[in-house]
């Protein structure tokens, strides 16, 4: 219902209000005078609402942008960029009654902070403050949401500054009369009847909504930039208005209210009865801390929750008393064994020094036994095996190595080297070796001691062996002959791959110069030094051959243990 002529005033304050609405959302969800709405919830009580905590939702909603909440200043609304208008309202109605709310405006050029009641049918209750003027605030009201042919706006002196302290405006609102407060001190009042008859008066259930908006933006209509006091400079932001409290009381007590016609009067708006649940949300008791929780238990509740917090304690300190008694004797059980460990390694290293042996040189110098040669040789079966003990170790004197009188470490293992057994094999591997020996001046090499060599005896001492010789003879003719069983004595026996009781022989069936005891072995003579030593004994398929017949026995494909055929010593 607009009027049909304007005056210049009169059109720069309706593109300001054009604007302003857009700006300051200014909507409606459902206009009542052109279609059926759904009833509105009522506040149905008298509240104040501290802003120093974000208040429920089900009661303050916030809209384009966010707002901060503390004890100091209450809600925060900042304007810092274009665009920025943040806002927040309530979701419930009150139908006449008071709205008081304590705020500090914004400053700055073209910014406006506003608190304004508007109802679903567009009526309208304002204060707005003009960042330029911190002195001052406007006050005005719409009906139905129409402009007047003239403003009804007026100014009002704030004492002191709107800007720096936080101010109580109130507005009291009835039926018959409108009335606004600065601090206690009615600066306006609005009869109903002066306002178009009741029609352009606020008359219909309204809800309370608080923000800022830039006027002065620069994409606003002239008009409304300069009513704002000019254009908007963002980069002096940002700009702050802030809100202590508010305090609403409605003047009725129902549940909500229903619009029952198009008319948008007072009279059309019924009051259904009832408990609002707006009320109900409000006064809701807080959830209760663990604290008020156990304050409100009962005596033999708490006796029990005491007792069952020390039975569980106790088993826990029990709990854990135990593992530790474990765990100390665990650690000791493992010490006691660390020390018997390392007692028996000190009493072994004790026996070492005591023997004159050196343990770090077992790594180096000890043997591997192969389990298939220790078979073929007969010193392992499917179920055990047996390794020879290394004899002890005796120093030889260079310039005899024939001691008639005893048997010495190097003689014993040419002995067993000459038999050719695993025995003689295992006593070379002993680890401490015995000093090399000597004849005529010159050291024998470990292969020349370990192997005997094949001479002939064509006489001389140092001649290379003949290419057919198939017997050992002695290193020489006649001078150096191996010393016979009379001269050393007998030997402890070594195992032999003949019968214990077969006679054996050492010298050839053509010469035959060194005779054996029956069932014994004698050890043969150190030998002389060797010009070209004679490869390692390999043991070839067949071993000493299918039957072995001691030293002078026959072998299958040869005459003797030296002799040709698969088996011997090649």
């Amino acid at each position: 219902m607009w009027l049909p002529s304007f005056q210049p005033a009169a059109l720069a304050l309706l593109a300001a209000t054009l604007v302003r609405h857009a700006a300051a959302q200014v909507t409606t969800p459902c206009f009542p005078m052109n279609k059926t709405c759904p009833a509105d919830p009522a506040l149905g009580m008298d509240m104040t609402f501290n802003f120093n905590v974000t208040p429920k939702f089900e009661v303050w909603e916030t809209q384009v942008g966010p707002v901060t909440w503390d004890n100091t200043n209450g809600a925060g609304l900042r304007i810092t960029k274009q665009g920025d208008s943040p806002t927040i309202r309530t979701k419930f109605y009150y139908f006449w009654g008071r709205a008081e709310i304590i705020m500090k405006a914004a400053r700055g050029t073209g910014i406006i902070s506003s608190v304004m009641m508007l109802s679903d049918n567009l009526d309208e209750i304002d204060w707005e403050f003009l960042g330029g003027d911190p002195t001052t605030v406007q006050t005005n009201y719409y009906g139905k949401g129409v402009i007047p042919d003239k403003s009804n706006g007026l100014t009002h002196k704030v004492p002191g500054n709107a800007q720096d302290d936080f101010h109580n405006y109130t507005t009291v609102w009835t039926k018959d009369q409108l009335d606004f407060y600065i601090d206690g001190n009615k600066v306006r009042s609005l009869l109903a009847k002066d306002a178009n008859n009741t029609y352009y008066y606020p008359q219909t259930p309204m809800r309370l909504s608080l923000g800022i908006w830039a006027g002065g933006d620069p994409s606003m209509p002239k008009g409304t930039r300069e009513w704002a006091g000019g254009d908007t400079d963002y980069s002096k932001g940002p700009f702050e208005m802030y809100v202590k409290a508010a305090h609403v009381q409605d003047g009725s007590t129902g549940k909500e209210y229903l619009y029952t016609d198009k008319t948008g009067s007072w009279q059309s708006v019924k009051v259904v009865e009832g408990n609002s649940t707006i009320k109900e949300v409000i006064t809701a008791p807080p959830a209760k801390s663990l604290s008020d929780k156990w304050n409100d238990l009962p005596s033999g509740a708490k006796i029990a929750v005491y007792a069952s917090a020390g039975g569980v304690g106790a088993l826990l300190l029990l709990t854990a008393i135990v593992y530790c008694i474990r765990q100390r004797r665990r650690g000791a059980r493992e010490a006691a064994a660390a020390e018997e460990r390392a007692q028996a390694e000190r009493l072994e290293l004790e026996r070492f020094r005591q023997a004159g042996v050196d343990p770090d040189s077992f790594s180096s110098a000890a043997a591997e036994y192969k389990p298939k040669e220790m078979q073929r040789n007969g010193l392992a079966d499917a179920d055990s095996y047996s390794i020879p003990p290394s004899p002890s170790l005796q120093p030889m004197n260079p310039t005899s190595p024939l001691d008639s009188g005893r048997w010495d470490a190097a003689s014993a293992a040419l002995g067993a080297a000459a038999v050719g057994g695993a025995a003689g094999a295992a006593a070379m591997r002993s680890p401490r070796s015995p000093a090399p020996l000597l004849h005529n001046g010159a050291p024998q090499s470990p292969r020349s001691v370990a192997s005997p060599s094949i001479y002939s005896d064509r006489g001389g001492n140092n001649r290379s062996p003949a290419p057919s010789a198939r017997h050992p003879q002695s290193p020489g003719a006649g001078s150096m002959r191996s010393p016979t069983q009379s001269q050393f004595g007998q030997q402890n026996p070594s195992r032999s791959f003949s019968s214990p009781n077969a006679q054996m022989r050492a010298g050839s069936p053509a010469q035959g110069r060194h005779d054996f005891g029956a069932g014994q072995m004698t050890r043969l003579g150190s030998p002389a030094p060797i010009a070209h030593p004679q490869p390692q004994r390999s043991f070839t398929t067949g071993g000493y051959g299918e039957q072995e017949q001691g030293y002078g026995g026959k072998q299958q494909g040869g005459d003797g243990y030296w002799g040709g055929g698969n088996g011997g010593y090649r």
